[in-house]
């Protein structure tokens, strides 16, 4: 029917809305065959337009793919102009901007349904009710979810060194030039030394929002539709820049990477997340975590994917009293009482003590009793690790490279040569 709809002075395009649902019908994979070779011919053009890139073999070399961005800042202050026309209802300057901060990523539609009820709620177009409409969005894609918080980093002990290099970078002044961006670090520790922590309150520190990425939510159950979702998420990324992108426990994350059991979904997905931790270009700080570095292959942690690979060794003496004067204020327990005999803690047992003493009423000396450190349940991966960061690292509580404890230069002994033949 297209194909009469066209003249010798005239094309004619027929849209396609939300086809993609339709394309894995072999009568219409052949139609829309048929329809675009005649078409060279009729001078008809068929136009599909699909959220997400489905399709069929037959038909990839005949269509052109072309993805539209999410609208840049311009585009977003030019929405918010269009719905908010009467006097007071947009803010202007340093106000405006805190707005546009919080509507990239989204969508035109979801900015104009943000914008719109940020309105009816204030009166005014805010940046509080567009962060609560974005984070509902985030979270209904499935992709990211979104951490908003208020603490800084005075209520995470320790930890000093990261703490300074990762304000250092994301503050100095020269970020502005794309060469001189910071790109992440990947922290490594023991379970409980709060790396997951850091990551959220590191957002919050230098006035950034932190996205976290599921990879597990990224899997998908259609052929090539993991791959995808991961390209969708990686664009609301970079266009939420600038952020902190937080990747928990890695080496789970992307889990059988040797290609058993998927198909070698989870290696094309960890492709896709190598080649845009070299190439991205925005300004987004990443932070991945992991437990077991023995999990992650070697092109991930090399030079120019992350700024620095950090070591998160158990808190040290001075670190683990501030992390008990924290938590001792926190849950309002008396400072007068005998602590318990903490060697080998974590930070996440030590909040573990006094939570269980607030919530049981009973002393700290009572309430250690039923924490049992992981130092101990998992000696050896922890002594493991260890080693392995051993020089190879970055120390997140002092300046400098890791080294472990009991750590000492070896002086070189000479080969001692008896001068008795009967003994060589």
């Amino acid at each position: 029917a297209i194909n009469t709809l066209a003249t010798p002075d005239g094309t004619a395009v027929l849209v396609l809305q939300n086809f993609h649902r339709f394309m894995q019908s072999a009568k219409i994979v052949q139609a829309l065959s048929r329809q675009i070779i005649a078409g060279k011919q009729n001078r008809t053009i068929v136009v599909v337009l699909s959220p997400v890139v489905q399709i069929p073999t037959e038909l990839e070399k005949m269509f052109v793919v072309i993805e539209h961005d999410l609208p840049s800042r311009e585009q977003l202050a030019e929405i918010a102009r269009g719905i908010a026309v009467e006097a007071d209802e947009l803010p202007e300057g340093p106000e405006l901007e805190t707005v546009l901060d919080a509507a990239v990523g989204l969508t035109r539609m979801e900015a104009e349904n943000a914008f719109s009820l940020s309105l009816v709620r204030e009166d005014r177009i805010t940046a509080d009710a567009v962060w609560e409409i974005k984070t509902q969005t985030l979270k209904k894609s499935g992709l990211l979810s979104l951490h908003r918080g208020t603490e800084d980093f005075s209520s995470l002990g320790g930890l000093s060194a990261l703490k300074a290099f990762c304000k250092r970078a994301m503050l100095h002044p020269s970020r502005g030039n794309p060469l001189k961006r910071p790109r992440g670090v990947l922290l490594l520790s023991p379970p409980g030394c709060g790396k997951s922590q850091f990551c959220k309150l590191l957002g919050n520190e230098v006035g950034r929002p932190v996205l976290t990425l599921e990879v597990g939510s990224l899997m998908g159950s259609l052929v090539g539709q993991s791959e995808e979702r991961t390209r969708q998420a990686l664009r609301v990324i970079d266009a939420m820049a600038p952020c902190v992108a937080m990747i928990d426990e890695v080496e789970k994350a992307f889990a059988g990477l040797n290609g058993n059991g998927d198909s070698g979904v989870s290696s094309r997905m960890f492709g896709q997340f190598l080649s845009w931790l070299n190439d991205h270009e925005s300004d987004v700080f990443v932070v991945c975590t992991a437990n077991d570095v023995s999990k992650l292959p070697p092109e991930f942690g090399r030079s120019e994917r992350f700024d620095g690979i950090f070591f998160l060794d158990l808190p040290s003496r001075e670190e683990k009293d501030a992390i008990w004067n924290l938590y001792l204020d926190l849950f309002e327990i008396d400072r007068d009482q005998r602590l318990p005999n903490d060697t080998n803690w974590t930070g996440a047992e030590v909040k573990a003590c006094c939570r269980l003493s607030a919530l049981l009423d009973v002393p700290l000396l009572q309430a250690a009793q039923n924490v049992v450190p992981v130092a101990v349940t998992s000696a050896e991966s922890v002594e493991r690790l260890r080693s392995w960061a051993n020089g190879r690292c970055l120390s997140a509580n002092e300046p400098g490279i890791y080294r472990g404890p009991g750590d000492l230069p070896k002086s070189k002994s000479r080969r001692r040569v008896s001068r008795d033949p009967s003994h060589n």
